[in-house]
């Protein structure tokens, strides 16, 4: 239960540390950040064990869907506690309204977040369309890579939106790859790192998280890991030369989350169908061991069909859980999901050596 606990910790703690971001330098905010730092821990340690299972889970929310829809949201919030909500299509007006309204049944605030690559206009409506990023690759001086983080920040946080999944860092080395092409800087490592620097600076500049993906890298594949799991049959030694470039340049750098992809991996992990997020060699031998990673870990969206054609909702959260992953996005079945959890525990599943090998997660965010 050890491992719950912290994992609900950081993300309870990352809705103080997105909110506070841009005034780290003003003693008055510093030591307000004292004083919510002391209201996170005493929610924290009001909540039940469900209640922090719940904290662990980020579910899609539509603003242009109907009132059932909203009505199963706010039951999540409400009964399941979940952590947070990642917006996908709507518009902005009625995304901000809903955001308010269940900001309001949530007994911790909840995390919002956005796939917001070239910003809002990605999944809204009636909203301001940026370049995508391999245009900015072709332009020379990243300097116009920052100011987009910057702007597309501004409009997050205005909408009360924390967290972006962006930028793209995947080196775009296969040129018939179908799911990743113009999201991507390019296809050379250099460049993709840089412009990548760029955009997660313009972003945690002006208080939204960045989340690099989709770890290990996705840019040499040719499969799209929405409908099928892509094989990468690479080593380290290649993985480290190519695609695990600019994610080390982005971990020294700050970068404050990161998004693990599905993608099979044979020369990590020979499970059939076992992909690299629902793999600890991956996870937690790859990611937080060898590359010292120490933010956030998200899984790619478990409702895709690189992992969710092969084992059913509920299954597969644990499954990432136990790989190392911190938040378990676009869950299928939460109440199923949950309810695993809670047996694995019961059951011992989630051992001590699974926490041991854990970063403290307190640190990892801060």
């Amino acid at each position: 239960m050890n491992l719950i606990f912290k994992r609900t910790v950081a993300i309870c703690s990352l809705c103080l540390l997105c909110a506070l971001s841009a005034f780290a330098d003003d003693a008055a905010a510093l030591a307000a950040a004292v004083r919510k730092r002391q209201w996170v821990d005493s929610v924290f340690n009001s909540m039940t064990p469900d209640q922090r299972i719940g904290q662990l889970f980020m579910v899609a929310a539509y603003s242009n869907k109907n009132q059932a829809h909203v009505n199963e949201i706010e039951k999540l919030v409400r009964d399941y506690h979940i952590g947070g909500l990642m917006f996908m299509q709507g518009g902005p007006v009625r995304q901000a309204i809903l955001t308010n309204r269940y900001q309001a049944l949530a007994r911790v605030p909840l995390l919002i977040s956005m796939d917001a690559e070239w910003g809002l206009q990605m999944r809204l409506d009636s909203s301001m369309q940026f370049p995508r990023q391999m245009t900015l690759g072709a332009i020379d001086d990243p300097r116009y890579t920052y100011v987009m983080g910057r702007e597309i920040a501004l409009k997050l946080k205005r909408m009360g939106v924390q967290v972006s999944f962006s930028p793209v860092i995947d080196v775009n080395s296969n040129s018939m790859n179908p799911v990743i092409g113009t999201r991507s800087f390019g296809e050379n490592k250099e460049q993709v790192s840089a412009r990548g620097l760029a955009y997660i600076e313009g972003l945690q500049d002006h208080g939204i998280l960045a989340v690099a993906k989709h770890f290990p890298g996705h840019g040499d594949t040719d499969s799209d890991s929405h409908y099928t799991l892509p094989v990468l049959n690479y080593g380290y030694e290649r993985l480290s030369e190519v695609e695990l470039y600019p994610f080390r340049k982005a971990f020294s750098a700050g970068v404050m989350g990161v998004m693990v992809a599905h993608m099979q991996m044979p020369q990590f992990d020979t499970t059939a169908h076992l992909a690299s997020s629902l793999s600890s060699s991956i996870v937690t031998d790859l990611l937080q061991k060898r590359m010292g990673y120490k933010g956030l870990i998200f899984t790619d969206a478990l409702n895709m069909k690189g992992v969710s054609s092969f084992y059913e909702p509920g299954q597969v959260d644990l499954m990432a859980l136990l790989a190392g992953n911190d938040v378990l996005l676009f869950p299928e079945n939460v109440p199923n999901a949950a309810e695993q959890i809670h047996l694995a525990i019961q059951n011992c599943r989630i051992s001590q050596e699974e926490v041991d090998r854990l970063t403290d997660t307190r640190r990892r965010v801060e």
